[in-house]
């Protein structure tokens, strides 16, 4: 099964960094946003199987409204 997430990536020294905005700590780089895209992926994956061998639930998102002054 695929799921799409949101890429937000950005150039430092020469390399495309990015991380996915749904998922929190999920952080990766390359030398072409091509490798960008397949290591952010890999990420994904190490972060998933830590998640199921250490029993930790995975995350929920929920929309909450703040209210502000």
């Amino acid at each position: 099964m695929k799921r799409a997430f949101t890429l937000e990536y950005w150039l430092d020294d020469g390399w495309y960094v990015g991380k996915l905005k749904e998922i929190p700590g999920v952080f990766s780089q390359g030398e072409t946003l091509e490798e960008l895209e397949e290591n952010i992926e890999d990420a994904y994956k190490l972060l998933m199987e830590e998640e199921v061998q250490t029993n930790h639930p995975v995350s929920q998102i929920k929309e909450v409204l703040v209210e502000v002054a």
